[in-house]
């Protein structure tokens, strides 16, 4: 059975101004065991998605060459054959070799949704919400970037992976944050449950908060 829980964050800018109370509700199950089941499955189901195998082998039909008969069919003494690409020759195709797969699983929507509040809820005292992240620059700047972080009260050099979570991942955000080792950046939209977990800080901004919101109580 799944309960209503209600996360009450404080806004922290980078001037310390205006910090404001920002309220979201989260579904989660009762069970704790159910708690550990969703992520188990959903990340089970991410993982699989993101699944490529890469090796691929040619098959006879695919190997260039091998069009005209190498000799006659009766008459030589030797072996009747076809083509020079057959799997029997060296340098034909491969029987029953590896090929490129799509690997795909599916979990029910809710599932994911109950597990991806579960994660947030566990990871409550670990998020920082802020109002806006780089308002105040015009264009990409690493240093700025680092800056506010600390501002936010973030220290990047405790090695500590850092998640950031805005509403429109726009170019002046993606291109400060991209060269800081440990940061990943993703849209509200994009919200998985291996960022989640991966995260040792969560940094989201309030318009980021309220499209989790909106989603979680579709």
């Amino acid at each position: 059975m799944t309960t209503k829980k209600q996360l009450k964050y404080l806004t922290v800018n980078a001037s310390n101004k205006n910090n404001t109370e920002h309220i979201i509700s989260l579904n989660i199950h009762d069970d704790s065991i159910q708690q550990m089941y969703a992520i188990h499955r959903s990340l089970k189901q991410h993982l699989t998605n993101n699944r490529h195998r890469k090796a691929h082998t040619k098959t006879r039909s695919e190997v260039r060459g091998g069009g005209k008969k190498p000799w006659k069919q009766k008459g030589t003494g030797r072996a009747r054959a076809g083509s020079t690409r057959s799997p029997l020759w060296r340098g034909g195709g491969v029987i029953f070799g590896p090929r490129t797969a799509k690997y795909s699983s599916k979990i029910n929507r809710k599932e994911k949704r109950l597990a991806i509040n579960t994660a947030l809820y566990n990871k409550f005292s670990k998020t920082v919400v802020t109002q806006n992240l780089l308002e105040n620059i015009n264009q990409p700047s690493t240093k700025n970037a680092i800056l506010e972080l600390k501002q936010l009260g973030i220290n990047i050099n405790k090695q500590e992976k850092i998640l950031i979570i805005t509403n429109i991942k726009n170019n002046i955000i993606y291109r400060s944050f991209k060269n800081i080792a440990n940061i990943e950046l993703i849209e509200a939209k994009n919200i998985n449950i291996l960022s989640l977990l991966k995260a040792d800080i969560i940094l989201v901004t309030t318009t980021a908060l309220n499209k989790i919101n909106i989603l979680n109580n579709k």
